[in-house]
């Protein structure tokens, strides 16, 4: 999937929430991986549903009340009447059907318009599949401990999540999380995305130092530098 990378994040936030993953990781065993997304999915799927509702309503439409739209045709021409056979009328009705179809899509290759008319719950999902399918790749078991935690923001759903690898996951329930996305989420929302993700992270390094408290041995697994996508 081609996603065009994000420009929300200036070189001011990279340091910042650099410097917020290296000191949350003076205090714990846990490697912590940022990751920041423009968009989780581009939903050319949802564009071709509401195309393919919107052909089918006016299918049905010109199907029901077929002499009204013959008359709107006659009236186009100049009111010049023709005597349609049934094969010309088919023809008509699919013509009509694909250029509804086609214009539909076409309104919602406009990504806000796409966006608004894709359900919370696919949004949710997308975001969810995304961050699980870039932690199996770059973070789930990439440490020797198996301590490697995500973050990932993407943000024109306004959505982020945290991603555990096993020995996390199995020690911190998912909503012991609760304070780090708040402390995210209420930043982003205040135009602060990397203030944000750097919040975050800080509540991410308690947890993660009161569970999985430095070692003697603790290297650097993990890159401490915001990812954008």
């Amino acid at each position: 999937m081609n996603i065009h990378k994000i420009s929300q994040m200036s070189a001011a936030d990279h340091v910042l929430v650099t410097a917020a993953v290296a000191d949350a990781e003076q205090h714990t065993s846990g490697e912590i991986v940022t990751i920041v997304t423009d968009l989780s999915d581009h939903y050319d799927d949802i564009a071709m549903a509401w195309a393919s509702a919107v052909a089918f309503l006016a299918l049905v439409s010109y199907a029901t009340f077929p002499d009204f739209y013959i008359g709107l045709i006659t009236r186009l021409s100049g009111g010049w009447g023709h005597e349609y056979t049934t094969g010309e009328y088919v023809a008509l009705l699919v013509t009509a059907v694909a250029l509804k179809w086609v214009g539909t899509w076409l309104i919602l290759k406009w990504t806000p318009l796409r966006m608004a008319l894709t359900p919370k719950a696919t949004k949710l999902a997308r975001v969810c599949n995304r961050a699980i399918s870039l932690f199996k790749v770059g973070t789930e078991s990439k440490t020797q401990a198996r301590t490697g935690v995500l973050l990932y923001l993407s943000m024109k759903e306004h959505r982020a999540e945290i991603v555990a690898d096993e020995a996390i996951a199995s020690k911190v329930a998912p909503e012991v999380w609760g304070d780090a996305m708040v402390a995210l989420l209420d930043q982003v929302k205040a135009g602060n995305p990397g203030a944000g993700v750097a919040a975050a992270v800080a509540q991410m390094g308690v947890v993660l130092a009161e569970h999985f408290p430095k070692g003697i041995n603790n290297p650097n697994e993990l890159p401490d530098r915001l990812i954008e996508l």
